[in-house]
Order: structure tokens, then C-alpha cells, then sequence
């Protein structure tokens, strides 16, 4: 395979994993514990006008498109199985497919579509709104950190 498809295939998944880290670093440090000193009302309306707009918006083919490079990244190593750093190329693919995409596929969607069924006046509302906060923020750690480290070990592929 040519080094200079490799070399692009590393960079393109190291600015897409870092863009990803970046945006997820920011609800789980900021954004969620906001929503959290709101009332549950408010924070709830947020977060579905957040969910709505997301799909909208340019993040949707920077989410499938770096999801598309980490199955790139993971079969350019196996077809290149045994030439140095393969294995680490594979690492960054499987952290990342695994870490984001299906963290976010199993975990936070679900969460959000059970959120936006939320009836804001029921008498439950509050409790589950921070059982949401909870675990949603606590999934988003993980693709927090396999976005980062995905990103970290192209950086280090791309230096070797």
C-alpha cells in the first residue's frame, strides 16, 4: 500500500478523532454541568434542542466519516499485517469504532431517544433527567478518552 495513502489516512483520522475529542471534551467537562445547575425542565429542553439540531448539522459526516476511517485505519493494518506500527494502526481503529461509534450507538442514542419521550411535567421528570445526566455524561467519558487516544496514536504513527 503506498506510504502516501497511509500518511493521509493517519492524518485525516488524527484531525477527525482530535475534532471528535474536542467536542465530546467539552460536554463532559462543561456543557453537561451546566445543564446540571439548571432546572430539570430547562436542562431536558436543551438537551433534546441539542439532539435535534446535532443531526442537522456538520457533525453528522465529521461522526460517520471518522467512523469510516477508523474501518480504513483497521483494515489497511491487517492488510498490512506484520509491517511496523500495524498493530497500533489496528489499536487506533478498534478504540475508536469501538469506543465511539459503538459507545454512541449502544449507549448515548438510546439514552437520547428515551429523553426526548420525556414527559417534562411528570412527576418523575427530575429523577430522570439526572439518571440520564449520570450515565450519558459517564458514556461520553469513553468516547471522551477513545477519541483522544485514537488521535494521539495516529499523531505517534505519523512521527515513527
Amino acid at each position: 500500500m503506498p506510504t502516501s495513502f497511509i500518511t493521509g489516512l493517519l492524518w485525516v483520522a488524527a484531525l477527525g478523532s482530535g475534532l471528535m475529542a474536542g467536542i465530546y471534551f467539552a460536554f463532559s467537562t462543561f456543557i453537561m454541568r451546566a445543564f446540571g445547575r439548571l432546572k430539570s425542565t430547562q436542562s431536558v429542553a436543551a438537551m433534546n434542542a441539542i439532539n435535534e439540531t446535532i443531526l442537522k448539522s456538520s457533525f453528522m459526516p465529521l461522526f460517520f466519516g471518522t467512523t469510516i476511517l477508523s474501518v480504513i485505519l483497521m483494515i489497511v493494518a491487517l492488510v498490512n499485517w506484520g509491517a511496523p506500527d500495524s498493530g497500533l494502526m489496528l489499536v487506533a481503529g478498534l478504540l475508536y469504532f469501538i469506543g465511539m461509534f459503538v459507545c454512541t450507538a449502544a449507549f448515548n442514542v438510546p439514552l437520547n431517544h428515551q429523553l426526548a419521550g420525556l414527559n417534562e411535567d411528570s412527576t418523575n421528570a427530575a429523577e430522570l433527567w439526572h439518571r440520564y445526566l449520570r450515565t450519558w455524561t459517564g458514556w461520553n467519558h469513553l468516547r471522551t478518552v477513545s477519541s483522544l487516544v485514537t488521535c494521539g496514536l495516529c499523531i505517534w504513527l505519523l512521527s515513527a
